[in-house]
């Protein structure tokens, strides 16, 4: 059977791994033609393996959309640096911080989302994380992780390792500064929730 012919526009082409913001790294696999209202419309087809699901993204929208190339090899290493970096917590209302976190995870800033990595991080001496504060730690490290995972060429799981080793040897994190807000955290439990699965790119 015959390879599958690469195909590229602006810049980027079939076979490729890409960032999507809202949803991480994927791999574009094709590039359709569609008829719009009489017009031929190009759409990159883009297969998140991972959540099972192909996004159709216009290409005269990848800019607007966010859509980039995966980060090269000195991004993904102060990545690593960030990780180990001492967390920075502001005082305020978790449920203002959850909203923060959020928006830098679908940033598809990789350094954004390792800032999360970093703050939202429990060493085993430390008080257990809220179920929010669990649900975007583990949104980040799998989101940093995937792109660590593919620019490094090793498994997700090597990657989730090698975030960790770095996160231990960050500063020994202390209690957290606003205990006295721990009742928050799970009242915002909702405003925790990430990206729209099928959110249309159209």
């Amino acid at each position: 059977m015959a390879a599958k012919k690469t195909i590229q526009r602006q810049g980027f082409k079939t076979g490729e791994f890409v960032v999507y913001p809202a949803h991480g790294v994927g791999q574009i696999v094709d590039i359709e033609q569609q008829e719009v209202a009489g017009f031929e419309l190009e759409l990159f087809v883009i297969d998140f393996a991972k959540d099972k699901m192909k996004l159709r993204v216009p290409v005269p929208k990848i800019e607007s959309v966010g859509l980039r190339k995966v980060a090269d090899d000195a991004v993904v290493d102060k990545a690593l640096k960030t990780v180990q970096g001492r967390a920075r917590i502001k005082r305020t209302m978790w449920s203002r911080r959850a909203q923060e976190y959020d928006a830098k995870i679908n940033s598809g800033d990789l350094n954004q989302i390792a800032e999360v990595v970093r703050d939202l991080f429990r060493s085993e001496n430390q008080p257990e994380q809220s179920y929010s504060e669990r649900q975007l730690y583990e949104a980040a490290l799998e989101r940093t992780a995937r792109e660590v995972s593919v620019v490094k060429k090793v498994s997700e799981t090597e990657a989730v390792l090698l975030l960790e080793a770095n996160l231990a040897k960050g500063p020994r994190r202390g209690p957290k500064p606003e205990e006295e807000e721990e009742g928050e955290a799970s009242a915002a439990d909702k405003t925790a929730e990430g990206g729209d699965k099928t959110e249309a790119a159209a």
